[in-house]
């Protein structure tokens, strides 16, 4: 029930902030704007020095009102870290069988990254959910809506050149959501977190008006 309902969220949410900083106070900081902007999907990624800290503060803070994960997740230990930590979902870039097994045993939702038919046949046998076409940039809407053609069952989130000017297109190719990192936490970099917060509305109220239309 847990997994359906984090899928449900990323459906009506539509957009997954990915989160990567250099210490847990910057993943926190960032990630609470996020929030305050009403984006309400949060990976932190592992490339975060103390990226499951992390999780266990976003989570005991915002765990209520927000669906925390992980990402950058490349392995079944770091997954179950991850999962220990708090996350609910796990987020991949590539895909990794073993983390599945072990994200399936959990109930925990898991979205690798995929690049090819052959990738994205393996990850559904291995009960995948939500496929991450990543980098998105490397290939476009065009590759989203060519793929559905023979498997339009599947569910796609691209990562990686989404922006707020694209994700018109994205939605339109037949993506069940979007996932936004540098183009969202940019300012952080000097410092305005309130301009996050500005970004993270911004990308929300989008995806609202585009989920009627598309």
């Amino acid at each position: 029930m847990k997994k359906l309902k984090v899928l449900e969220s990323l459906s009506a949410c539509g957009v997954v902030a990915v989160i990567r900083a250099d210490n847990v106070e910057d993943a926190c900081k960032m990630s609470s704007a996020c929030i305050e902007g009403g984006l309400t999907m949060i990976e932190v990624a592992f490339t975060t020095p103390g990226a499951d800290e992390a999780i266990r503060r976003l989570t005991a803070e915002h765990g209520n009102h927000a669906v925390i994960g992980a990402g950058t997740v490349l392995d079944p230990v770091t997954a179950r870290i991850a999962i220990l930590a708090g996350a609910e979902f796990v987020v991949s870039p590539s895909f990794d069988s073993e983390t599945a097994k072990i994200c399936n045993l959990y109930g925990i939702p898991y979205m690798p990254g995929i690049l090819t038919l052959g990738e994205i046949k393996e990850a559904l046998k291995s009960g995948v959910d939500v496929l991450k076409l990543f980098p998105g940039s490397a290939f476009g809407p065009d590759f989203v809506k060519a793929v559905k053609g023979p498997m339009p069952h599947i569910s796609i989130m691209p990562t990686g050149g989404v922006d707020l000017e694209n994700m018109e297109q994205w939605l339109k190719a037949g993506c069940i959501a979007v996932g936004i990192g540098g183009n969202l936490t940019a300012p952080a970099k000097q410092g305005r977190y309130d301009k996050i917060t500005e970004l993270a509305a911004a990308y929300v109220a989008k995806y609202q008006t585009l989920r009627g239309s598309v």
